[in-house]
């Protein structure tokens, strides 16, 4: 008991330290206890949850997520694979009919013994029974009595779940043999907060979950071995690689099931997974931190994952330096057998595949420990906050451990944004993530665009300023809900620019940027150069202008509305020009030299503008 409140006590500490005024946010405490028939893959499990009420409000409802029906015939999970025009391709059946093809959604095929349910019975209020209604994926609950702001009440519950033929992430029985991929498995309370109730139905987005600690003891068929977020309590009872003392307690013959004791402090979330045949390795690094590894006893998979944990604590030591210290003392890499997703303290991927390719979901998926599992922004309504900076975090550090580096890690973010401009098919970064039309320009404008707000802040005001706004905003809102406004007033803490244009232009609109070089022209022993904005997103601009004798020289083109100058970390001879008012159209400066000598102009060579027109961003002397 005295490790454990160690652990809880600095987490209690640390929590809503979010520095806006009257910032607020709730808390939960939950204590489960499940058993899982490994043979039916039916679960029973029994909840006490108690909910601290931080808000000004006086509650009279709240609302349980129930993820688990979103795997039935004719859920809206259901529906919306059938209407979308580019449903996920793992989600769905190619059927042909003759030369015709057509796809048909994976949940609609599901038997009842194979689909996913949770119910939950037995619902209480302090004892009292409370009024509930199952729509779907969301349980509405009327209190029994009003919660008034700055007091706790006490749910208790019984739960009976099925955990589904695995369609997306979460299930049983993957294409890899995977047997319990146990994500987004219990009745989790929704996200009350500033903008009320966030209690969207389940369709296969993100997530946004209210901060708490979880206590969860889970039996099940001793032959299993189980990952999971949280730190295990019974290692020495369990043994299979989590004993920490060198003594096991056997457990008499006779029993069938091993309980595993969880306890997860400060998270939103809880995930595990289990499999009769995973080897689980370990990792002690250097500060303590224990990184434990769980994967099939496959030939073809272990020496790539005896690969990958040396570069997974490398990745680890980069993400500390470059944004903030991981602040729990375990984190597990385990296989889940679908894709790769991100959990508290832990994540589920893929087992197959080459080095490379797992190093690379790795590197992504521990990235939102630090975006999305300790800053935990609204994933529903600033999905490019989550992906969009887990993915700058991923590019960086992977480019950071790689033997030849990259000048601009992100490049295939920019292709990837060019391409949905030219489609026609951009929607607003502001749109609810289960609003795009397609799935597609959805994963552009979260992982892609989301990648090149950061990027792009560091053409805007430089390297060394973008590092230090990740390690301020870390510090600041970590273990908090932090909205975009909040990103961009600390670059501004750190700069002095003014930076609100960018945020609403990059984020609220499908404004675009393309900046031109209309002319260049000899004016006597100087060359007059001419810009032109067409887009209507403004921005500040480098200009380098290559002399024939291979020298350079930077000019450094100020947006008025920034009223702020970055520094020049270039190397090159810099000029500093007046600034460009968005509302003229062109703009014109001198070099002092002529234009024989000149032999290119380009717009930002480092590739860092999101320019959607490069072809006109650069002058070649004929």
């Amino acid at each position: 008991m005295r490790k454990l409140f160690l652990l809880l006590f600095p987490s209690l500490l640390m929590a809503q330290n979010n520095p806006n005024p009257g910032y607020w946010q709730q808390h939960v405490d939950y204590k489960m206890e499940v058993n899982m028939d490994v043979k039916t893959y039916q679960y029973k499990g029994k909840q006490t949850l108690v909910y601290t009420n931080n808000s000004p409000d006086t509650l009279k409802r709240v609302y349980f997520h129930l993820f688990n029906n979103a795997f039935q015939p004719n859920s809206p999970m259901d529906a919306r694979l059938k209407s979308i025009k580019d449903p996920d391709g793992r989600m769905v059946t190619k059927v042909k009919s003759g030369d015709k093809e057509t796809r048909e959604s994976r949940i609609s095929a599901l038997k009842p013994n194979e689909i996913g349910y949770l119910y939950v019975n037995n619902l209480k209020q302090d004892g009292v029974s409370v009024n509930n209604k199952r729509v779907s994926t969301i349980l509405e609950v009327d209190l029994a009595k009003p919660l008034a702001p700055k007091t706790s009440t006490t749910f208790t519950l019984d739960f009976d779940g099925q955990v589904p033929v695995q369609i997306r992430r979460s299930g049983r029985n993957n294409k890899e043999g995977i047997e319990l991929s146990m994500a987004q498995w219990y009745p989790k309370l929704a996200e009350y907060d500033i903008d009320g109730w966030q209690a969207d139905p389940y369709i296969a987005r993100e997530f946004h979950g209210v901060w708490g600690d979880f206590d969860v003891k889970i039996t099940i068929d001793k032959n299993y071995t189980l990952g999971a977020s949280g730190y295990l309590q019974n290692g020495n009872e369990i043994g299979k690689g989590y004993e920490d003392t060198g003594v096991n307690v056997i457990y008499p013959k006779k029993a069938k099931t091993l309980t595993w004791h969880f306890n997860a402090p400060n998270v939103h979330d809880f995930t595990w997974a289990a499999d009769k045949e995973y080897i689980h390795d370990k990792l002690v690094r250097p500060d303590g931190v224990t990184l434990h590894f769980l994967y099939q006893n496959k030939p073809e998979f272990i020496q790539n994952w005896k690969n990958l944990q040396p570069k997974t604590s490398q990745l680890m030591d980069i993400y500390n330096k470059t944004v903030g210290q991981y602040p729990y003392k375990q984190y597990s890499v385990i296989q889940g057998g679908d894709g790769g997703m991100e959990y508290a303290m832990c994540t589920l991927i893929l087992g197959e595949g080459s080095e490379e390719g797992l190093v690379g979901v790795t590197a992504h998926e521990m990235a939102h420990s630090w975006f999305q599992h300790v800053l935990a922004t609204n994933e529903a309504k600033h999905s490019w906050m989550d992906e969009g900076f887990t993915t700058w975090l991923e590019n960086y550090g992977i480019n950071e451990i790689s033997e030849k580096k990259l000048a601009n890690p992100h490049e295939d973010s920019y292709k990837g944004y060019a391409s949905l401009v030219k489609s026609g098919k951009e929607q607003s970064q502001a749109t609810h993530a289960d609003r795009y039309d397609e799935n597609r320009p959805y994963s552009i404008q979260a992982y892609s665009k989301g990648n090149i707000f950061l990027s792009q802040l560091e053409y805007i005001i430089g390297k060394e300023n973008l590092h230090k706004t990740l390690k301020r905003y870390y510090a600041d809102y970590k273990f908090t809900h932090p909205t975009p406004k909040d990103i961009k007033h600390v670059a501004e803490k750190i700069t002095g620019a003014n930076l609100d244009w960018y945020l609403t232009d990059w984020t609220q609109t499908t404004n675009t940027i393309d900046y031109g070089i209309k002319q260049v022209s000899e004016n006597g022993n100087t060359t007059k150069v001419t810009l032109e904005r067409i887009g209507r997103m403004p921005m500040p601009l480098d200009v380098v202008v290559t002399y024939e004798d291979g020298s350079q020289e930077l000019f450094y083109v100020p947006q008025t509305l920034l009223r702020w100058s970055k520094p020049n970390e270039t190397g090159i001879k810099r000029t500093d020009l007046e600034g460009w008012d968005w509302a003229y159209p062109t703009y014109d400066f001198t070099i002092n030299s002529q234009k024989s000598n000149i032999k290119s102009i380009a717009i930002d060579n480092s590739g860092l503008l999101a320019d959607v027109n490069r072809e006109n961003n650069i002058y070649f002397k004929k």
